[in-house]
C-alpha cells in the first residue's frame, strides 16, 4: 500500500551476484510481510511462501538432513501446490523464521547451493535467539533492520514527491527559510505523524477513517500483541516485570531529567531484579535507550555511560496512544503544558532511531543538558528539542565554552522555519529526518 524503504534494500541485494539468504526483522506488525511478499511476487517467476507462525506443521519440513534437494521436495508434498522450484528463477519466503529455528539453520545450506533465492521475515527477539537452541548459520546470512514507517516515509504515503524533499534539502542547506506554504503543510503533516506514527495499522486507520479514535484502538491492539510477545517469550519470573517495565515508560518521561529509575517502576523495585527485563524491551524494538555521555566529544559510543540513560518509545504513535484518551486532541491543540517536552523528544528519539542513529544525550549535575548528542558533518553536535519555542541555556554555555566542551555548532529544533543563529542552528522538526550522519 505504502511506498517502504526497505523495498531499495532488496533491490540492492537482489542486484548483488553473492547474495545470501537475507532477514528482515523487526517489531511485530511494522510491513515486514507485506513488503517481501509484494517484492517477490513483483521480482521473481515462482514465490513459494512458507508461514510459520500460522502453519507450524510447517516446522517438520526441516526435521532430518539439511539437503536442499530434500527440503524443496518436502515443501512441494506439504500442501503448497504451486511450489515450482526453478533455478534463478525462485524466491523461496520464509515468514516468522524465529518460529522455526531449523529452517534458519537451513539458510546455510540454501546459501551453499546457491539456486535459489531465500527472503525470510522475523521478529526481532526470534531472530536475535530468544528460546533458540539451533545452530545460527553465522557467516550465510544477511540481516536487515526494518522500521515502522520512518517520517520520510510518511510524507510519501501523503504524497510529498522527492522533489518537494529536494526543495526541503536544499533549504536546509543553505539555511534558507521554508516557503510559508510548504512549512505549513509540513507543520500539519508533523502534527499528524506525532499522534498517528509509523505502525502501517495505524496508517492505514487514519487514511480510511480519518479519525483519530479508530487509530487510537488500532495502535491499542498493538500494544497488546505486544505485551503477548512478552509472555511468549519471557521466562516465567520476568514475565510480570517485563509488563511493568513498559507500562512505567509514560511516567520515566514525565520528569524534567528523564533518566531511567528502576524505582520509578514501582516502589522497592531495584536495578538487579530489572535491568534483564528492561533490555528484554529493547531487544524486541519496543523502546529505544539513550545513553548519557561523559563528554561532548566524539566518539559518542565511546564515551556513552553504560549505567546513566533514557528509555524512549521506538514509534511516537504508540507512544502517544499508551497516555490517556483525549492525548491526541490535546496534541493537535497544543493543551500539553508541560508533558509536551516528552512527546516532542519522543519524536526526535523516533526519526533518530528510524535513520538508524544510536540515541545519545549530555547532562551534568551542573545543570548543563542538551537533549540529544548526534555525530553530523564530522562533528559533535548538540541538538535542543523544544515544543513550540523556548529559550537553549545549555546551548549557550556549551557554545560559550569551546575550551570546555569542544562544540563548535548546534541545533535547535522547535516550532520554528530554518534560521542561523550565530554557531546554532534552528530548523523546524519536520526537517530532523534530513539530518544524515556524514
Amino acid at each position: 500500500m505504502y511506498k517502504r524503504k526497505i523495498n531499495q534494500i532488496l533491490t540492492k541485494w537482489k542486484q548483488r551476484p553473492d547474495r545470501k539468504p537475507i532477514i528482515i526483522k523487526g517489531v511485530r506488525q511494522c510491513g515486514k510481510t507485506f513488503s517481501v511478499t509484494k517484492f517477490a511476487k513483483e521480482n521473481y517467476k515462482n514465490v513459494i511462501y512458507l508461514d510459520f507462525f500460522a502453519h507450524p506443521e510447517l516446522k517438520d519440513i526441516f526435521d532430518g538432513p539439511m539437503d536442499i534437494d530434500r527440503i524443496t521436495r518436502n515443501i512441494s508434498m506439504s500442501g503448497i501446490t504451486d511450489a515450482l522450484f526453478e533455478k534463478g528463477n525462485t524466491c523461496i519466503v520464509f515468514d516468522e523464521i524465529q518460529d522455526c529455528p531449523k529452517a534458519r539453520t537451513s539458510l546455510k545450506y540454501f546459501a551453499l547451493d546457491g539456486r535459489y533465492d531465500v527472503i525470510c521475515t522475523g521478529s526481532l527477539l526470534g531472530v536475535n535467539g530468544y528460546n533458540s537452541d539451533a545452530p545460527i548459520p553465522v557467516g550465510y546470512e544477511q540481516i536487515v533492520d526494518m522500521y515502522p514507517m520512518d517520517f520520510e516515509e510518511w510524507l510519501w504515503a501523503n504524497g510529498i514527491k522527492d522533489e518537494h524533499i529536494s526543495y526541503l534539502k536544499e533549504c536546509l542547506e543553505k539555511h534558507q527559510p521554508v516557503d510559508s506554504v510548504i512549512h505549513q503543510r509540513m507543520r500539519e503533516l508533523l502534527q499528524q505523524y506525532i499522534i498517528v506514527g509509523g505502525m502501517p495499522a495505524a496508517v492505514k486507520a487514519f487514511f480510511e477513517t480519518n479519525d483519530i479514535r479508530e487509530v487510537r484502538n488500532t495502535q491499542l491492539s498493538i500494544l497488546e500483541d505486544y505485551r503477548s510477545d512478552m509472555v511468549k517469550y519471557a521466562s516465567p519470573t520476568d514475565k510480570p516485570r517485563i509488563v511493568e517495565c513498559f507500562n512505567s515508560i509514560p511516567s520515566q518521561l514525565s520528569r524534567e531529567y528523564k533518566k531511567f529509575t528502576y524505582s520509578s517502576i514501582k516502589k522497592g523495585a531495584r536495578g538487579r531484579n530489572y535491568e534483564g527485563c528492561l533490555q528484554w524491551i529493547e531487544d524486541a524494538g519496543i523502546v529505544r535507550r539513550c545513553y548519557n555521555t561523559e563528554i561532548t566529544e566524539l566518539p559518542l559510543d565511546g564515551n556513552a555511560l553504560r549505567d546513566e540513560f533514557k528509555i524512549y518509545m521506538a514509534d511516537t504513535g504508540l507512544f502517544v496512544s499508551m497516555l490517556e484518551d483525549g492525548t491526541a486532541w490535546s496534541i493537535s491543540q497544543g493543551n500539553l503544558y508541560g508533558y509536551k517536552g516528552a512527546i516532542f523528544e519522543n519524536l526526535l528519539a523516533d526519526v533518530f532511531s528510524k535513520m538508524g542513529r544510536k540515541l545519545y544525550y549530555y547532562h551534568k549535575n551542573s545543570g548543563i543538558e542538551l537533549d540529544f548528542l548526534i555525530r553530523y558533518k564530522g562533528e559533535c553536535v548538540p541538538v535542543e528539542c523544544k515544543a513550540s519555542d523556548g529559550n537553549a541555556k545549555s546551548l549557550r554555555t556549551v557554545l560559550q565554552n569551546q575550551d570546555k566542551y569542544h562544540v563548535n555548532t548546534a541545533i535547535k529544533i522547535g516550532d520554528y522555519n530554518i534560521a542561523l543563529s550565530g554557531q546554532t542552528l534552528v530548523m523546524p522538526h519536520y526537517l530532523a529526518f534530513l539530518l544524515v550522519e556524514v
